[in-house]
């Protein structure tokens, strides 16, 4: 019979490429990766794998036995669930990977009401970008990730993924307090930053190329990025210096700096969508569906919040 925890190890390497890359995602040593993997092509009776150069890459059968494999562990995940929710008190650990302005706003204030409500759950959490966490969650090396979605460049539809929409929110122009156009009260046009600095993401982060598209389609220029970075707070910090101007989401609470102002997008409303996402196996499970539960609570305090006239400076909103 083929081992179920050697299976998930070759559908790891499926995804992952090399076996030092398993090794790291699953904190295994390579040399016992390999004679797990060795084991089930025993066990299997046919060859798995073939060497290329210093890799190795699955065969035909191995392939079609990752496809069983995830049919498999979505089964076994079910059940774990259903076992679960008969179970009086909510325990055991979940895992969550967030973007920083998500983990920062969102999802500690759900902790926070999550642990009064359940204090025996543990949740475990770190931050990544979406890139390396909705694959990890598909795999099965975390159990939560919340993520953003641009409107321009939506993400590619996963069967094993259910995707939860929690915020829609706008961006906004950030200025350093004592910028020529921080006197005006009404909308920036993108046209009027032409010459100035520009803060935003990393080079490959759909932040920063929402920040490009506005300056080309709405400004008719090429931003002048100075400084790239996907620390949010971190781009907050460089216009506060005065060291560049940049577009921030609501989330990140740009207005509780003094020494910033904020203004809408003159030429069009830019936005974001910030989503939950588990695997679909494992929606029945009572620590997930508490902890989504949280969310959806903080998520809509967020919302409720008055919204300030366009154009307006906005004051002080999150404590």
């Amino acid at each position: 019979m083929l081992d179920l925890r050697r299976l998930r190890l070759l559908r790891e390497l499926n995804a992952r490429g090399t076996i030092g890359a398993v090794a790291l995602a699953l904190d295994y040593s390579p040399s016992a990766v390999s004679q797990q993997l060795a084991l089930l092509e025993k066990e299997a009776g046919v060859p798995l794998l073939e060497r290329v150069g210093r890799n190795v890459r699955l065969t035909a059968a191995a392939q079609g036995l990752v496809a069983h494999t995830d049919v498999l562990l979505a089964c076994m995940e079910e059940a774990e669930a259903e076992l679960q929710a008969t179970a009086e008190q909510i325990t055991g650990t979940v895992r969550v990977a967030a973007i920083q302005s998500a983990g920062l706003y969102l999802l500690a204030p759900a902790l926070r009401a999550l642990r009064a409500a359940h204090p025996a759950l543990r949740v475990e959490v770190t931050d990544a970008e979406p890139e390396t966490s909705l694959p990890s969650l598909a795999l099965g090396t975390l159990d939560m990730v919340l993520a953003d979605q641009y409107p321009f460049l939506p993400r590619p539809p996963d069967d094993r993924l259910d995707l939860e929409p929690l915020l829609e929110e706008r961006f906004y122009i950030v200025l350093p307090a004592d910028h020529p156009l921080a006197r005006e009260h009404g909308p920036v046009s993108m046209k009027a930053l032409r010459d100035e600095p520009w803060a935003t993401g990393k080079d490959d982060s759909a932040f920063a190329e929402l920040t490009i598209r506005a300056c080309r389609t709405f400004g008719g220029f090429e931003p002048d990025i100075r400084h790239r970075s996907n620390d949010l707070l971190m781009l907050l910090a460089l216009v506060a210096g005065g060291q560049a101007v940049t577009l921030l989401p609501d989330l990140v609470g740009p207005e509780r700096e003094p020494a910033v102002v904020t203004r809408d997008v003159a030429e069009a409303g830019l936005t974001r969508t910030v989503f939950a996402a588990i695997r679909r196996g494992s929606a029945q499970r009572p620590a997930l569906n508490a902890l989504r539960a949280a969310l959806r609570d903080t998520a809509a305090g967020l919302r409720s919040e008055a919204t300030p006239a366009p154009g307006s400076v906005r004051a002080p909103g999150r404590p």
